[in-house]
């Protein structure tokens, strides 16, 4: 038996995070990771920064090859995440009291794990305290024709393996993921058609910003297929043929790859959980938790918004998620769920999108009070430095305290530009801060000059 005061279930942001600041503090540590591939959790190695490296590479997709550019960029991509998987174990493995093991972890106990190895080989682990954060996984939909056993069937795991570029890349899923894999892989030169259950395009978003944005996209080729419902693939020989219903009539396309972006799960369907004395899930496949994180069960946390289901799915979600459990075991307990409720949210495009609170037309529909604010792209100074005038800046504000009520941020450099906003928001600073800070130039900040001189 290998006992430990800390016991976490997968090298996710938040307990990388929280583990290094307990083993600083002199605590035991045992840290379980399933996959050798996953140090440092999804973002590092699967998601976010994978993804962003791979369109920044095809940004600048100009000249030459676009096979041999798109295979560059996959060895690029694999350097990136090799080097920070590498320096997130060091960081663990490397204190005196941290003990780290490749292997699957199982509730046996409340406080009891079996962890077994690729070889075979079993231990028996204990800790005072176990936490979860064993990220997401995707869903792969149940489709007539095999889909999830198609040689042509990708995740947007899987996809980011292949050092063959796509000649017709099919994306079943129009949500972010799905938007940003179109981004990507179009830059490269693959034909992209997204095929999307619904029928609005961004549906989450207001209207002005999805038209926006899915006219740009489709000015760089991609292609919509809206209100469509995948009903069989097909494998055939080099291709596959996908059958969708759209609007009663059936459709059918071809495509060499197919892209599954239709979500992903909380990871933890083998985690034994019912052998922990009855760790609550919810309708979404997550674990249940308080605002503090604490399970059901005493002593076991669950952290990150994949892991509770429901959650946003964001590796800033999941750090925040450390500093609530760190502020119960060695702070005062204020730190909640609540401080979650307004976070940034980006979709990483040729132009990115970000926004934050509320949009105009959820602020109509609510019947709450604004002014609004708003510039194009092209006023920007440095958006013609970098060579992208694409989009505007919205802002609306509280007409009574001046307080910046939300922001939608379609313009080069939104994911910067939109944390500043944030901090003005949880600070609750009148927009006129933003208006008459002096700003250097030329950045896209100073831009907020401009767009807060537009309220009225």
């Amino acid at each position: 038996m290998i006992t430990a005061q800390n016991v976490f279930i997968g090298f996710g942001k938040a307990a990388k995070t929280l583990a290094g600041a307990l083993a600083n503090r002199g605590e035991s540590v045992i840290m379980i990771e399933a996959s050798d591939k996953m140090y440092g959790g999804t973002c590092i190695n699967v998601a976010c920064i994978p993804t962003k490296t791979l369109l920044t590479s095809s940004q600048n997709n100009r000249l030459g090859d676009a096979q041999e550019n798109y295979r560059s960029a996959i060895v690029n991509k694999n350097d990136v995440t090799g080097t920070l998987r590498s320096s997130n174990l060091h960081k663990l493995s490397d204190k005196a009291t941290v003990t780290v093991l490749n292997g699957w972890a199982e509730f046996e106990a409340p406080k009891q794990l079996k962890v077994t190895y690729q070889n075979g080989k079993v231990d028996q682990i204990s800790g005072e305290r176990i936490f979860i954060n064993t990220g997401s996984t995707p869903i792969i939909p149940e489709i007539s024709g095999g889909l999830a056993t198609s040689p042509f069937m990708q995740t947007s795991e899987t996809l980011m393996d292949q050092r063959r570029l796509p000649k017709h890349l099919a994306i079943v899923g129009g949500g972010y993921i799905g938007l940003e894999f179109a981004s990507i892989y179009a830059n490269f030169g693959s034909q992209v058609t997204i095929i999307d259950a619904g029928k609005q395009f961004m549906a989450r978003d207001e209207r002005e910003l999805a038209m926006a944005v899915q006219r740009d996209m489709a000015a760089k080729g991609v292609e919509f297929e809206l209100n469509a419902q995948v009903t069989q693939v097909i494998n055939q020989v080099g291709e596959a043929k996908i059958e969708f219903n759209q609007d009663g009539q059936q459709r059918t396309i071809t495509a060499d790859t197919i892209l599954v972006a239709t979500g992903r799960k909380a990871n933890i369907a083998k985690l034994g959980l019912d052998k922990a004395g009855g760790i609550a899930t919810n309708q979404r496949g997550g674990i249940i938790v308080d605002d503090h994180l604490r399970t059901n069960v005493d002593n076991i946390w669950a952290m990150g918004g994949d892991v509770r289901g429901g959650g946003a799915q964001f590796t800033y979600i999941s750090l925040d998620d450390y500093r609530i459990v760190l502020d119960q075991l060695v702070g005062d307990g204020k730190r909640t769920l609540a401080e979650q409720e307004l976070v940034p949210h980006v979709v990483f495009l040729n132009t990115p999108v970000a926004t934050i609170g509320l949009n105009e037309e959820q602020a109509k529909n609510q019947q709450i009070a604004y002014q609004v604010g708003k510039l194009a792209t092209t006023a920007v100074p440095k958006a013609h430095v970098l060579g992208n005038t694409t989009g505007y800046l919205k802002v609306l504000v509280d007409p009574a305290n001046h307080e910046i009520l939300g922001a939608t941020l379609y313009c080069i450099e939104a994911q910067e530009l939109i944390n500043m906003i944030s901090l003005a928001m949880h600070q609750h600073l009148p927009y006129e801060v933003l208006r008459d800070q002096i700003y250097s130039h030329p950045t896209m900040t100073e831009a907020f000059n401009d767009l807060f001189g537009t309220i009225k």
